[in-house]
């Protein structure tokens, strides 16, 4: 006898696993359900109606006889029947089986909760898993509509406004990188307070009902300095191994791990939490193969997450990446990520071929909705259209995929990354990390590509989207009028050193400088990531006048020529050295700072070096302006401003200089500083590092100043200008982004 149990909803079915369950229970003999009339055999759902309840007879009078027999009959079905029941409710607890397939749960329309729904969801503890190519949730069929947003990329006062706002787009979850060089700046020293808060953040998804993606590391990439990993790795010495099996990189990665997994691991799913699956290193196909170092970070994973949690990797969709950069077997999810507008299913396909059978529901752990930008390139953008269209072809036919990005943010201070496919490739990121996202850098959602991925996601999702916020106020504050407060070359009172050493510390300007004998000379050294070069002669007084000589770059290391001139003393060469950003993605990931060899004038090496780092304030560090401005006239020298150096070629003055100004704000609101007729450098509102400008490269030319920066009344504006200031030294306060500064003639970059 067949036995099919509908819960309400004609066509359920289990899986083969359960069904073999029923199947051993109906062929036990004591529980034979077969009801035997005119010598035939009847199925018992013909004899139970809905909801399980006894058909209604109807026979009439003169059949009352038959009609008690049958009664009698009935009733002993029914009581069969409930045994029945209670006892598949028993093995339910026990073996806690799946619901109906994806293909009846994940319609593109509001879902119908049957009766065997609701059963699940009481009986069964809170559980994320993979099974049967699909994701898993509290025992239903679950599609992922993610999207990557950095709670490092935002000010804390706006993650809230943030997250809401990714909920109107459609996304049920939430997928942000861990960089470690936020949380452990200098050895030692953690940080978790501020914008580097996460366990704060992650409590707030929670309170969001937002899953979260949590993409631990230790290497993220994510157009960050250096991938995320703290500077001060490259002062250890013998040199350790990135990402690799190194035991001396093990050690640190032990440690840091050691401190960063126990303050998530109360904040996974099954355990209350928000966190469903836990990253391994990133797109590691991409750069090595070293299999045991995957093995070290799933096998310490697990020591403090537990077995419960979806431990994945993401490397992109090709089968070069996915055989160097997955582990297998099925201790670890293989996720894929793919260039926006390429076929997805033949990739989904070969995901599965890096997956344990039925571990492999298809995932685009990066769907792209924009790119990144360059200094020196056109904005990034793409089409809102072309993108909505590509993330259809994914989530029509029940796949999943993650936003990257859904929010971009900033790259405050400085912590901007960089790209190199060669050393002469160099090229550094914005400080905007807007990336064309549906969610702009400021949080507008009233863009084309925010309408045409809701449009797609509400197609393919339970129940209605929450409405649309409005866009925060943005107002300028209008012209604010700047005075240089001190030359930034210095006059040292340091020791000598024989040679120069690299910068291997968070320091992102270094000044030094060698006594010279005048002559007519070429320069020549190389240098990561930018110098600039002056000359200088000593009056008897120790007052000098630098003048600037030229740039030498990373990208091209040209030779500076020194003019011909006369000193009446001593002269001093000055090179002004700048960190731009390390390098967050490729073969050249250990990238030291600084002079990388020797000076050499006129062929022979220069000896005798005094050197200097600046310490200005990075993102969540305390303000260090005021301890510079209040040795303005003690290690900042005041600067004759006559002549001590005649040359015969009118070389343009370049000086390095601080600048301030105040502005008065009424009301407080989200602005941008506009930096256009500036030269290049950094800037500071009310002490916070908004990062740094380069209009005269571009495309960049405002800041993004959020409203939690400002205060109602005085507001300070600092900046470090390396080059020309506006004549007019005047930066306005703006209402909107602008992405049009030296655009002429500059490309897309491409990774």
């Amino acid at each position: 006898m067949e036995l099919r149990l509908d819960f309400g909803k004609k066509d359920a079915k289990f899986d083969e696993k359960h069904e073999k369950r029923l199947s051993n229970l109906r062929d036990r003999p004591p529980t034979t359900l077969v009801s035997k009339e005119s010598g035939g055999r009847r199925k018992i759902e013909n004899l139970i109606g809905e909801g399980g309840r006894p058909r209604r007879s109807t026979a009439k009078p003169s059949q009352s006889t038959a009609m008690a027999k049958r009664r009698s009959s009935l009733k002993t079905m029914t009581t069969i029947v409930t045994l029945l029941l209670c006892l598949l409710l028993a093995f339910s607890t026990v073996f806690a089986p799946l619901p109906s397939p994806i293909s009846n749960s994940l319609k593109p329309h509001k879902h119908h909760h049957h009766n065997h729904h609701r059963h699940h969801q009481v009986v069964n503890a809170r559980k994320f898993e993979i099974a049967d190519d699909m994701f898993w949730k509290d025992g239903e069929p679950f599609r992922i509509i993610g999207g990557d947003l950095h709670y490092f990329r935002t000010l804390p006062e706006y993650w809230e406004d943030r997250l809401l706002r990714a909920k109107a787009l459609g996304l049920n979850a939430i997928q942000t990188y861990v960089p470690w060089n936020l949380h452990e700046p200098k050895e030692g020293q953690l940080d978790f307070d501020g914008i580097a808060d996460i366990v704060s953040f992650l409590k707030l998804c929670q309170k969001l009902d937002l899953l979260v993606m949590l993409r631990a590391g230790p290497y993220i990439c994510a157009e960050w300095d250096f991938g995320g990993f703290p500077a001060w790795l490259l002062t250890k010495e013998p040199a350790v191994k990135l990402r690799s099996s190194d035991s001396a990189y093990l050690a640190l990665v032990d440690s840091w791990w050691g401190i960063l997994l126990p303050k998530v691991a109360d904040l996974l799913y099954h355990k209350g939490g928000p966190i469903i699956m836990v990253q391994i290193e990133n797109e590691f196909g991409s750069y090595g193969v070293d299999k045991d170092y995957l093995h070290h970070l799933v096998d310490l994973a697990r020591s403090h997450l537990g077995d419960d949690i979806i431990l994945y990797t993401t490397d992109g969709g090709s089968r070069y990446a996915l055989t160097r950069g997955t582990i297998s077997g099925d201790a670890v999810f293989s996720a894929v990520d793919f260039s926006t507008g390429d076929n997805p299913w033949p990739i989904f396909d070969l995901q599965k071929e890096f997956n344990a059978p039925g571990k492999s529901p298809p995932l685009s752990a990066e769907f792209y909705t924009g790119w990144l930008t360059h200094w020196g390139e056109n904005i990034a953008k793409t089409d809102a259209t072309s993108t909505a269209s590509a993330l259809e072809d994914i989530l029509s036919r029940n796949g999943s995929a993650v936003l990257y990005m859904a929010h971009g943010g900033t790259n405050f201070g400085f912590y901007n990354g960089a790209n190199a496919a060669q050393e002469s490739d160099y090229k550094a990121d914005l400080t905007s990390y807007d990336y064309d996202a549906p969610i702009t850098e400021s949080g507008d959602v009233d863009g084309a590509k925010f309408k045409a991925l809701r449009g797609v996601i509400a197609k393919y999702t339970s129940g209605s989207l929450p409405p649309v916020p409005l866009n925060n106020k943005k107002t300028g504050y209008g012209r604010i009028q700047l005075e240089k407060q001190h030359l930034y070359l210095i006059h040292w009172r340091v020791t000598c050193t024989s040679k120069l050493s690299n910068l291997r510390t968070q320091f992102q300007w270094r000044l030094q400088a060698s006594s010279i004998l005048w002559s007519a000379f070429h320069s020549l050294f190389q240098v990561h990531d930018r110098a600039q070069v002056y000359v200088t002669c000593i009056s008897e007084d120790q007052r000098e006048q630098p003048q600037y000589i030229g740039t030498i770059d990373r990208w091209s290391n040209n030779r500076v020529k020194l003019p011909n001139a006369e000193c009446a003393s001593r002269s001093r060469l000055l090179i002004l050295v700048e960190n731009m950003g390390r390098l967050n993605y490729g073969p050249l990931l250990f990238d030291s700072k600084g002079i990388l060899s020797s000076v050499y004038l006129d062929g022979k090496p220069l000896l005798k070096w005094k050197m200097l780092p600046v310490p200005l304030s990075n993102l969540n560090e305390a303000q260090k302006m005021d301890s510079l401005f209040d040795r303005a006239y003690s290690d900042f020298v005041g600067f004759s401003t006559r002549k001590s150096l005649k040359s015969s070629l009118g070389v343009h003055s370049k000086e390095p200089a601080f600048y301030s100004g105040s502005f008065v704000v009424k009301e407080v609101m989200d602005t941008f500083m506009s930096f256009n007729g500036w030269g290049k450098g950094v800037a500071f509102v009310n002490g916070f590092n908004i990062g740094r400008f380069w209009p005269s490269f571009g495309p960049q030319c405002n800041l993004y100043v959020p409203a939690p920066i400002l205060r109602r009344g005085k507001n300070i504006l600092v900046i470090l200008e390396l080059e020309s200031p506006e004549p007019e030294l005047v930066i306005n306060s703006v209402d909107q982004p602008d992405f049009t500064c030296s655009s002429k003639g500059l490309k897309v970059g491409q990774l």
